[in-house]
């Protein structure tokens, strides 16, 4: 990274969990912090707990028209960017309907992929205005279905993305009629690790881009990250967060992933090129951050293309409504 007085790093899901305690150590190391958040008021709230340079940006990442305004606020600006993170994300695991987005997209896939893939697209220009970029996607080891978490449930599987080819209203992306929430957040977290693959390609490794997985982590209340799975099975939620993270004590702390999320954000060692970091269990309550492979599907870089190109499709379709 540049000087940490003169960085300049854009932050999505700031305003809660591993974003807002990642917000945090970068505030206070000097960074100067560009925060999308849904509403003024988390905005207003957000702020207000960050002792550093920090500006929030009215941004609902469920309607990619807004995403796209956000954009072009930044790009006539001539912000310049030295990291973009991409962290942001939803999931309501045990629904069996899926909800769908201002566009008519399914809402896990519309908000965790595809308002990165276009923040991505439209931002990297100014990006790449910087002396030392770099870009950082928060996906999960649940895209792989041979990790611990991957294995629980059905597992990602894009398929030949047939959802994606039928364009908006689809309800799982490899086209299955029947929603399921679980597989819907391991597969965005597969779309995530397919894009961070995808830019590498497109950026010739001009830059670190980086995914990661920050472990299971699950706050004392269940709040933020996990507030769409309280609505969908509070009893649920709240046995399986007392038996991950007191019994087992296999999840992370937001605090100590955020620090993580903080760390490859700035850390200068890692080099150019796409790169993988899971927060691996290693003893009871330990974990640690290591470099890895994805799954195999997360390293198919025919599928990666496929990919982004079927999702700008959609965005195009999408926004020109």
């Amino acid at each position: 990274m540049a000087d940490p007085a003169s960085s300049c790093v854009l932050l999505t899901g700031a305003s809660s969990g591993v974003g807002f305690e990642a917000a945090k150590v970068l505030s206070a190391q000097g960074h100067q912090l560009l925060l999308l958040c849904r509403s003024q008021a988390t905005a207003d709230q957000t702020l207000s707990q960050l002792s550093g340079t920090a500006r929030a940006l009215i941004c609902d990442l469920a309607d990619l028209a807004a995403v796209a305004e956000v954009c072009s606020q930044l790009l006539d600006s001539g912000t310049v960017l030295d990291a973009l993170v991409l962290n942001a994300g939803l999931q309501y695991a045990g629904a069996s309907a899926a909800q769908f987005s201002a566009q008519g997209i399914e809402l896990t896939f519309a908000v965790n992929q595809l308002a990165h893939q276009l923040m991505a697209s439209l931002l990297l220009p100014q990006l790449l205005k910087s002396a030392r970029p770099r870009l950082v996607i928060t996906a999960s080891e649940v895209h792989n279905p041979v990790s611990g978490a991957g294995k629980v449930g059905k597992p990602a599987d894009l398929g030949d993305l047939a959802g994606l080819r039928a364009g908006a209203g689809f309800a799982m992306v490899n086209g299955s009629d029947r929603f399921d929430g679980n597989k819907a957040y391991k597969d965005s977290k597969l779309c995530n690790v397919l894009m961070a693959r995808e830019l590498d390609r497109q950026l010739a490794a001009a830059m670190p881009v980086i995914a990661w997985s920050p472990g299971l982590v699950i706050t004392r209340n269940n709040g933020g990250f996990f507030r769409y799975n309280k609505r969908s099975n509070p009893l649920g939620m709240g046995a399986f967060a007392f038996v991950a993270r007191d019994l087992l004590r296999i999840t992370e702390s937001p605090a100590n992933a955020g620090r993580l999320l903080a760390q490859l954000v700035t850390d200068p060692q890692i080099p150019p090129g796409f790169s993988y970091y899971t927060n691996k269990v290693v003893s009871f309550g330990g974990h640690r951050l290591e470099s890895t492979d994805t799954s195999a599907e997360g390293a198919d870089l025919t599928k990666a293309e496929e990919l982004w190109r079927l999702s700008e499709q959609l965005i195009a379709s999408s926004t020109c409504r």
